[in-house]
């Protein structure tokens, strides 16, 4: 059913791994495709695992609820398009160091498909543009709705801040907890992990990145 879409998506030039936004390449009635593939997927799955969806009226609908949920919520951010960013004029030519944060993300582990829950800072110092405060919150979110590994997203979340207001300086920290280390295998739950990206003042400063690190901690 939706091996039309990843044909158009290949053809035209895009990918389509677990953490790619795929918006551009769909067209009208697509997310539905998506959504009743998903569906089908999930009801072979809770059969293989042995469970009666036909008789249980505990799972009878959970492959229709865990489709919506995956493609409507969870993993929105591989096929909505970026929201609207409020950007406006640095007017005042302001070039110290602003942060934003802590700013909850919630992802899931492209690896076993479980939770990573944490919160993320952004730095910056800006150049000819500003954008809203609340902006960063969305653009978390966005690229946090899709399957992850964390050492990517600080990354992709660096990117399109960048691509947005090109600031003098920018630094992404994000924290988190990864529930595929604390559901299964070790089962620590104290252990989470940090990573950061830093790019331009921020990057070849140490003295710009210790006042960022300082104002975070």
């Amino acid at each position: 059913m939706t091996k039309a879409i990843k044909q158009r998506i290949i053809m035209n030039g895009g990918l389509f791994k677990a953490n790619d936004n795929i918006s551009e390449h769909l067209v009208d009635g697509d997310i539905d495709k998506i959504r009743n593939n998903v569906k089908e997927a999930v009801v072979n799955l809770l059969d293989a695992l042995i469970i009666d969806v036909d008789n249980d009226h505990n799972t009878n609908e959970t492959a229709k609820r865990v489709a919506k949920m995956y493609v409507d919520e969870i993993f929105k951010g591989r096929y909505q398009a970026r929201p609207m960013i409020t950007k406006f004029p640095n007017s005042k030519q302001l070039d110290e160091i602003y942060t934003v944060g802590p700013i909850t993300i919630r992802s899931m582990c492209s690896h076993h498909f479980v939770p990573i829950i944490g919160k993320v800072w952004v730095g910056i110092i800006p150049s000819n543009e500003l954008m809203g405060l609340s902006k960063f919150n969305r653009i978390v979110d966005w690229v946090g709705s899709r399957p992850q590994i964390q050492e990517e997203t600080v990354v992709q979340i660096a990117d399109e801040i960048e691509s947005l207001i090109k600031p003098k300086a920018l630094g992404v920290i994000m924290k988190a907890n990864h529930m595929c280390m604390t559901l299964r295998g070790v089962k620590d739950n104290d252990c989470s992990m940090t990573t950061s990206v830093m790019r331009g003042l921020f990057f070849e400063n140490n003295n710009a990145r210790q006042e960022l690190l300082s104002l975070i901690r």
